[in-house]
């Protein structure tokens, strides 16, 4: 299920816009869940993660671009469409990874052309991830995007295309959560993602980001095992 916010202080405007995008989803046979914010700061007290962001830029106290930015603090990974009556913060959109920037009156069609591309790209991500709570905030985090996930203490660093996220968990309840999801714990202070595997030697795996990862020596064997089998299993000749 698709999960949407619509933030925009208009109230009518806000309910128009998550009836019109209800609509279009459910024309396109996908299920979604939409929240109505009617402030950034609502937005940004919200404890569920979201798919798609659609996101006001002239609003009262705290605007669209100022909520975008401590948005993307916590969310890197959200489909953030702004919606405004003004042309004038399309270039700063980028600066906060903008998927869309929609005029409003926005058309039927292209909100329609929007969202599916939209839909498009976040089923294209693994459908796989964990949840990560960190100071009353819940966050995805799809497994296709960790590198690995290293433990400093009480702390968990996961490191990934977007960036590291830290929050508490226990290294051994992650381990077992993620057991034949492609994960191998080659030392006790690593999680690593095989599918990002790119050399290894006796005491260190090297990823694709050019990361060096210890190998325990007495998990070096096992480790062996595991990357040929994830190799087989994704079509690596062996």
């Amino acid at each position: 299920m698709l999960s949407i916010a619509v933030c925009d202080d208009n109230i009518i405007t806000c309910s128009n816009m998550a009836k019109k995008v209800k609509e279009i989803l459910e024309e396109m046979r996908k299920s979604c869940m939409i929240r109505q914010f009617f402030s950034g700061k609502e937005l940004l007290q919200a404890s569920e993660s979201f798919d798609i962001v659609f996101l006001d830029i002239l609003m009262r106290d705290l605007d669209g671009m100022k909520t975008a930015r401590i948005f993307r603090e916590k969310a890197s990974d959200n489909i953030l469409i702004f919606i405004s009556s003004s042309r004038e913060y399309v270039f700063a959109a980028y600066d906060v990874e903008a998927f869309q920037y929609l005029l409003k009156p926005i058309e039927d069609i292209k909100l329609q052309q929007v969202l599916k591309r939209a839909v498009l790209k976040t089923e294209s991500r693994s459908q796989e991830f964990i949840i990560a709570s960190k100071e009353r905030q819940k966050r995805k985090l799809f497994l296709d995007d960790i590198y690995y996930i290293e433990m400093k203490g009480r702390i968990l660093e996961v490191h990934g295309t977007d960036g590291i996220f830290t929050y508490y968990e226990r290294i051994g309840e992650l381990e077992s959560q993620l057991q034949e999801k492609g994960f191998f714990r080659c030392h006790k202070s690593y999680l690593i993602n095989l599918k990002y595997v790119e050399s290894y030697r006796r005491q260190e795996a090297i990823l694709e980001n050019g990361e060096g990862i210890v190998i325990a020596k007495r998990r070096y064997e096992q480790f062996c095992r595991e990357i040929l089998k994830y190799m087989s299993r994704h079509g690596g000749i062996l």
